[in-house]
């Protein structure tokens, strides 16, 4: 409408008439406006992403022992003396057991969630949308308040089922969950004003997409814990040596480009990470597949009101002799070899670590360059964000979870009688006559009878 008036001013003046300055002013900023546009759309076509210069976030401590070499070795020292600190604060939290593990999946979920809500917030800093952060925030309870509670649920169903509290809680989890989301949901309807409605319903996608990316996903994590530690560790470990061993080629042999969402990134590099990762995988499964601390899946004591990861090993954990084809029967001399079975599991868990995993870095460079953003954030010196680091481990989670329950996972006998226990006596006693006849009707009930007469 105001270009109209302006095209309706421009037809009715004298040709020679002068215009008032203030239409001269709005007629240079329309121009200003369009070079702008012009430019980026420019920039756009041409392919090449625009990401601003960001400053320096590097140690001075390193900055001062690192002045000497170029930014490019610089780089690599930072990168590589503060990813070994990752990986020593890594193995310090598996020694402090599971339920520090949980509390830390739980803060990176809660940080990584900051990260993306912040860069949602600055991009639309200016229209000082309503309650936004506030409900961003509401929904990240909720939706944690569902999942860990169906966790608690499902891990702690005696000591649930002791509490009068926790079972009334267990009991309504789900419609109490779902109340929570609608008075959520109602305070963003009365949230909306008038002339920020578009922005508003933006805002609204953003922190759902975020959730289901973080949250869904960290959960996921959580549950891959509960199977076992080695399901959580031998994953998270086969994205940190794709990740080093693809920058490591990418580093000394890279030269020809990958994808163009990351330009650093090469065929080299993506190669050399992935055989390398193959091996790495190999390697670790069978280091830690000989401990029970690792392999049983972690309980929860009743008795002691603890956590307890000891069980007699299943056959995924057992020491098999398998005969080698005859084409590595030539090269290695051997007609057999001794393998845990989760060591043949974990070559789809490093091969899904290196070939699709790093897609979930491509995703997340795609939406940095979307926002003309380098980094999540500036948390770890050469590394970025808490973001930056995970993006591949989300999707990894949900891989993992899903390979164990479509090829691992089986009936639980321990948490069916927890359930059984909890129900009435009628529908115990109905059960249990159930069961007894099917299994008289198959004739293991007699045999066992005159086995033990």
């Amino acid at each position: 409408m105001t270009e109209l008036r302006h095209r309706g001013g421009k037809d009715t003046d004298p040709p020679l008439q002068q215009q008032p300055s203030e239409d001269k002013g709005s007629d240079s900023e329309l121009k200003v406006e369009k070079d702008v546009s012009s430019d980026s759309e420019a920039k756009v076509d041409s392919g090449v992403p625009e990401v601003p210069v960001t400053a320096d976030d590097t140690p001075e401590v390193l900055n001062k022992a690192l002045s000497g070499l170029s930014s490019r070795w610089k780089n690599w020292w930072v990168r590589g003396i503060l990813t070994l600190a990752m990986i020593s604060f890594f193995f310090l939290i598996i020694y402090l057991g599971p339920m520090v593990l949980m509390m830390i999946v739980l803060i990176v979920q809660i940080k990584c969630f900051q990260e993306i809500i912040t860069i949602g917030y600055n991009v639309y800093h200016s229209y000082h949308l309503p309650w936004f952060r506030t409900l961003s925030w509401y929904f990240l309870l909720c939706v944690n308040y569902f999942f860990y509670g169906e966790t608690v649920t499902d891990s702690f169903f005696t000591l649930v089922q002791r509490e009068e509290p926790l079972r009334i809680l267990s009991k309504y989890h789900r419609f109490i969950s779902f109340a929570l989301y609608l008075l959520g949901f109602c305070m963003f309807v009365l949230s909306l004003v008038k002339k920020h409605y578009r922005l508003q319903f933006y805002m609204f996608g953003w922190t759902h997409v975020t959730l289901l990316i973080v949250v869904t996903q960290s959960h996921l994590i959580i549950h891959n814990l509960f199977e076992g530690m080695i399901w959580f560790i031998v994953p998270i470990s086969c994205v940190i040596c794709n990740d080093i061993m693809a920058y490591m080629f990418g580093f000394f042999f890279g030269r020809t480009p990958l994808i163009k969402l990351s330009p650093k990134k090469t065929w080299e590099g993506f190669i050399g990470g992935l055989f390398s990762t193959i091996v790495f995988g190999i390697m670790f499964s069978y280091l830690m597949a000989g401990y029970r601390y690792f392999v049983c899946p972690v309980e929860f004591n009743n008795d002691s009101n603890s956590f307890q990861v000891d069980c007699e090993p299943s056959e995924l954990f057992q020491l098999q002799v398998y005969a080698l084809p005859g084409v590595l029967e030539s090269v290695t001399g051997w007609s057999t070899v001794r393998l845990y079975p989760f060591q043949i599991h974990s070559i789809a868990l490093s091969s899904f670590a290196s070939i699709v995993g790093p897609f979930g870095g491509f995703f997340a460079s795609g939406f940095k360059r979307a926002f003309k953003i380098k980094d999540f954030a500036n948390t770890i010196p050469g590394h970025g964000g808490i973001m930056d680091r995970f993006d591949c481990q989300y999707l990894m989670a949900t891989f993992v979870n899903v390979y164990i329950a479509s090829f691992i996972r089986g009936p639980n006998p321990s948490k069916v009688i927890q359930q059984l226990l909890a129900l009435r006596v009628d529908q115990q006693l109905h059960i249990f006559n159930s069961l007894k006849a099917h299994l008289t009707e198959k004739g293991l009930l007699a045999a066992l009878e005159d086995a033990v007469a």
